[in-house]
């Protein structure tokens, strides 16, 4: 058990928080009369009170709560652990929903320059408020759901027009969900179906790679040669380096089964360090591929994370 030990907002993005006794927290939005409130997946943000006093002990005896724009301060809590998804309450209803891990800071930030030191890029995390309510400073804080920072993160986005209508039920994807599951050890932090349409699609890609701390995104749907069929061109967009290794393995798998394999246009390839994989639109189809590939992801995705351990077979011919 922990405990909220402040809890600070700010009108402007970008400056330090002010501490507050007391902090509404909104529904999906954040707190009220907080800048960083909004219908988006960086709502709150948290650091670990530990955090803040090892950069007092350093020199910047100044700093406090709120400084590094945080805007709740927990202790007796190892944030550290946590991954995409887990749960904390704050109080008797808050609960928030960690939603990324960090943040890239592209220029030195105010709140640095002032500090010395902005640890949140490195430390914090960021949450939607799932539940919302009042919070005080003083109040119990918990974890109510863990989710292993060493977990793998996977987001599945089924690509149709008729199931993003309603029109038809979506089994491909729940099924793609349920391979990635029992053959990686991961956790799917999302599900979302979308319509088949070029921007919609680029738009969630960019999404949960620009800073999500997700590892892997699959796609399914939308690869063949039908004009509505755009997945590919949309997944090129935003791919920065491709990996043709996995399209050849899955179409040559295919291959041994239908003919018709060589008409999926799928690409796959790397944003950041978020592996994209493109899945045709059939239930058969789209976890026949992913099982192919699925002795090789583990390993590829771990390269993602930055491990640089020997790429060398292991006694039985594993990465």
């Amino acid at each position: 058990m922990g405990q909220v030990q402040a809890l600070c907002v700010s009108e402007k993005k970008g400056v330090q928080k002010r501490p507050v006794d007391f902090a509404l927290f909104l529904t999906d939005r954040g707190i009220e009369g907080d800048a960083h409130a909004g219908h988006w997946h960086r709502q709150v943000s948290i650091l670990c009170a530990r955090d803040i006093e090892a950069v007092r002990k350093q020199g910047l005896a100044d700093v406090g709560p709120g400084d590094f724009a945080e805007n709740v301060v927990v202790k007796g809590i190892d944030l550290a652990k946590l991954g995409l998804g887990s749960r904390l309450c704050l109080g008797p209803d808050v609960v928030l929903v960690v939603s990324q891990i960090g943040k890239v800071c592209h220029t030195p930030c105010r709140i640095g320059q002032l500090t010395g030191d902005c640890i949140m890029p490195r430390l914090g995390l960021f949450a939607r408020v799932q539940s919302g309510g009042l919070a005080r400073a003083g109040d119990k804080a918990e974890v109510i759901w863990q989710v292993s920072r060493d977990l793998f993160q996977a987001v599945v986005l089924t690509i149709s027009d008729r199931c993003s209508q309603g029109q038809a039920e979506d089994t491909a994807g729940p099924a793609v969900a349920n391979s990635l599951e029992k053959g990686l050890r991961l956790h799917i932090y999302r599900t979302e179906i979308l319509p088949d349409e070029k921007l919609a699609i680029t738009d969630r890609l960019k999404h949960y790679c620009d800073g999500h701390s997700i590892d892997l995104v699959v796609t399914v749907g939308g690869t063949g040669f039908s004009p509505r069929d755009v997945t590919p061109e949309a997944t090129r967009e935003v791919l920065e380096r491709f990996t043709p290794g996995l399209d050849e393995a899955m179409r040559s798998a295919s291959l041994a089964k239908t003919p018709h394999a060589m008409l999926s246009r799928g690409l796959s390839g790397i944003r950041g360090s978020t592996l994209i994989v493109n899945l045709p639109g059939s239930r058969r189809a789209a976890t026949e591929n992913i099982e192919t590939i699925l002795p090789a992801l583990n390993h590829g995705l771990l390269k993602l994370r930055g491990d640089t351990s020997d790429c060398a077979p292991g006694p039985q011919g594993e990465n």
